[in-house]
């Protein structure tokens, strides 16, 4: 149920949908304008601005639901908050944070590459081993993987869903989109494969020139109940905020969960 009201709530956000029959109003009177009283041409170039501008807000934020509902927060009162890790398995980072976490007893959420599994089949089926959820994060995660088709973006879920099942026996049915950019065809590959897209609200930055300090900083000022924060578990600065910021959740009587138990669905079929 929780899940559902959150949905309810995004769609009444800006769409893709709703934004090109936006678009299309507005040229078709601008269009009927300039026929029937010879209103410069040039007035197009505005609905076509604004058009472009959401177009590339809406495909590079995942928050805006532009293309597809994502999941970026639980609307809750209590002090909860999930933890997720993005680009891994790593087999030197990943068991880090794996330690840290035990340490906390806290749970999460890895959001992993297809590609990196290679290799590090040890490394994923020690996340499950402990307890956290593994979700789909691409199989390739490359710059281009938003030109791909529907049939290509399938292919990228697949492969990463079959290497995760061959190793801990588990469906995932968890998504994150490469980046947090989405696009038609990504929309209607995840609904084929019967996943759920998740987001986040509190992205650290992790992967910047930022200090471990920054990092924490900028966390710690944004976290409240029902957050969703985004690391990636591929280098010693998330480490070092990560323990900073489990402290902090400490202090400030959070308990930390996975995105999964945090808003009440299943991370497997």
């Amino acid at each position: 149920m929780l899940y559902q009201s959150i949905s309810h709530k995004q769609t009444h956000l800006m769409t893709f949908n709703s934004t090109r029959n936006s678009f299309l109003i507005a040229i078709s009177v601008l269009g009927l304008l300039h026929t029937f009283f010879g209103s410069s041409l040039w007035w197009l170039a505005l609905p076509s601005a604004i058009y472009l501008a959401r177009l590339i807000y809406g495909s590079a934020s995942i928050q805006s639901n532009f293309h597809v509902p994502a999941t970026c927060h639980a609307d809750i009162a209590e002090k909860t908050i999930a933890l997720s890790f993005d680009d891994g398995p790593n087999r030197e980072y990943t068991p880090q944070v794996l330690s840290t976490l035990a340490q906390y007893h806290a749970s999460a959420t890895f959001f992993v590459i297809g590609k990196n599994i290679h290799g590090n089949e040890s490394v994923l089926k020690q996340i499950d081993t402990d307890g956290h959820s593994i979700g789909n994060h691409s199989y390739s995660h490359s710059f281009w993987v938003d030109f791909k088709s529907v049939q290509g973006l399938k292919n990228e879920l697949n492969q990463t869903s079959e290497s995760v099942f061959n190793i801990i026996g588990k469906r995932m049915k968890l998504f994150r989109p490469p980046y947090g950019v989405t696009t038609p065809n990504l929309a209607k590959a995840s609904k084929l494969l019967n996943y759920k897209i998740i987001g986040w609200n509190i992205r650290s930055f992790d992967t910047t020139a930022d200090s471990a300090q920054t990092i924490t900083r900028r966390i710690q000022k944004q976290i409240k109940p029902g957050a969703i924060i985004l690391f990636h578990d591929t280098s010693d600065k998330t480490i070092q905020a990560l323990k900073q910021t489990l402290n902090f959740a400490k202090e400030n009587g959070y308990k930390i969960v996975s995105v999964e138990q945090l808003l009440k669905i299943e991370a497997y079929q």
